[in-house]
């Protein structure tokens, strides 16, 4: 059947692709999905969330609860060949393929049926801003209250979205090209935040008087390199990802400055090294002030946790992938620097992410675009079909394990407090 209907969603994602929108904006995004769902289920029923967000389910009533989730936002890439003009929007990341996959096991489970004879329901979750960017509209939304988290699947969280939900299965594409057609499993994420340093120090006239002044730039590149002398000191196991960069500052050639705004995002495998690398950001920072006698102001922002996948759910998985003629190789237990909310979903219940190739180019670059629909939009989608049969009766609730969005907030404030 999934190739009965491939024309139908490739046609979808192509549609999403040249239609790419940012974080709780994805309008066009969700009316082309759900025009498409109601076509297939004119029964649909929906639950929204978070502007854009919502959710339908198949085999509802059943105790165990399984989520499938597709991302819907696109990344600020305006020198992307497929930038929107206006908003810079590109879908460079490849998240209209998660929801054209989404569309198509939907359909095909739906007019199989083969959904009833799940012991489980199945809740199909389309999620809102999973890139972190665009964050001046997102303080907006902060500011009015529509928002509480820059995150879409935090903000979910937050809204109850997840609470009846025992498990997570969300897929994604893998940068570069592969010979082969490929998935993978197990592969981990970073944890990230944003760190703020403001130095202050003293203006004068830059001809006139330089020698009273203190110069807020001049902290700020002793700041950049006290970085780049710490990197030896963080564990290389732990991936670490520091890139300062100038926010703000009000500067003439005449006048020393007195101000200077540094960001870094600073990113590690785990929770403890992110608070361990984070202490030493800072001490440099004010080492870097002192040295000068200047002041530094310092604000951190919360990103993303890190994703540890949960192996258990993986070996469904493998099996399914050991019974497939379809997709060529299987790739495990990867580690990369990139980030993604469903590290803080996997808080606080358990998530893979099933990686899957069909793509060139640099993820997040100018130059990244599918080049093999038929895997993305048939072949893969079968064969997440035969995962989840795979898995009907097989999960073993038990095994799984639930946290509270109390203490998912408890674990936040003790990084950024």
């Amino acid at each position: 059947m999934f190739n009965t209907q491939y024309d139908e969603i490739k046609k979808i994602a192509e549609k999403i692709f040249n239609n790419p929108e940012l974080g709780y904006k994805e309008f066009k995004t969700k009316g082309t999905i759900v025009n498409f769902l109601k076509n297939v289920n004119p029964d649909l029923q929906l639950n929204e969330f978070s502007t854009t967000g919502f959710r339908t389910s198949l085999g509802g009533g059943k105790k165990l609860k399984i989520a499938f989730i597709a991302e819907l936002d696109a990344v600020y890439a305006p020198t992307h060949r497929n930038a929107d003009p206006e908003t810079g929007a590109a879908h460079n990341c490849g998240h209209y393929t998660q929801v054209a996959i989404a569309l198509a096991l939907y359909k095909y489970l739906y007019q199989s049926k083969v959904y009833e004879t799940f012991d489980y329901e199945l809740v199909f979750i389309f999620v809102p801003a999973e890139e972190y960017l665009d964050l001046r509209y997102r303080d907006e939304l902060l500011k009015n209250g529509t928002i509480a988290y820059y995150g879409g699947k935090p903000e979910a969280m937050r809204l109850g979205v997840f609470d009846d939900i025992d498990c997570a299965v969300c897929v994604h594409a893998i940068g570069g090209e592969f010979d082969k057609r490929t998935i993978d499993i197990n592969t981990a994420l970073a944890g990230f935040l944003y760190k703020y340093y403001e130095f202050k120090g003293k203006a004068t006239h830059a001809g006139f008087d330089p020698f009273s002044s203190k110069n807020a730039y001049s902290m700020s590149t002793l700041f950049n390199v006290a970085v780049g002398l710490a990197r030896q000191q963080m564990n290389e196991r732990e991936m670490v990802r520091i890139n300062p960069i100038v926010m703000d500052s009000d500067m003439s050639t005449n006048v020393i400055p007195n101000r200077m705004v540094v960001g870094t995002d600073l990113r590690a495998q785990s929770v403890e090294y992110i608070k361990e690398a984070a202490v030493k950001l800072d001490d440099a920072a004010k080492g870097s002030a002192m040295a000068l006698q200047g002041e530094v102001n310092i604000q951190t922002q919360m990103g993303y946790l890190p994703f540890k996948q949960y192996r258990y759910l993986s070996e469904f998985v493998r099996e399914a992938f050991e019974k497939n003629e379809k997709i060529d190789v299987l790739l495990d237990n990867n580690a990369i620097s990139a980030g993604g909310d469903i590290g803080d979903l996997s808080f606080m219940i358990p998530c893979i992410q099933i990686g899957h190739s069909g793509f060139t180019g640099t993820i997040h670059g100018d130059d990244f675009i599918d080049i093999d629909q038929e895997f993305l939009f048939e072949i893969f989608p079968e064969f997440l079909s035969q995962v989840f049969i795979h898995m009907s009766g097989k999960v073993d609730k038990n095994q799984l394990y639930k946290r509270s969005f109390t203490e998912y907030e408890a674990l936040i404030k003790t990084i950024v407090d």
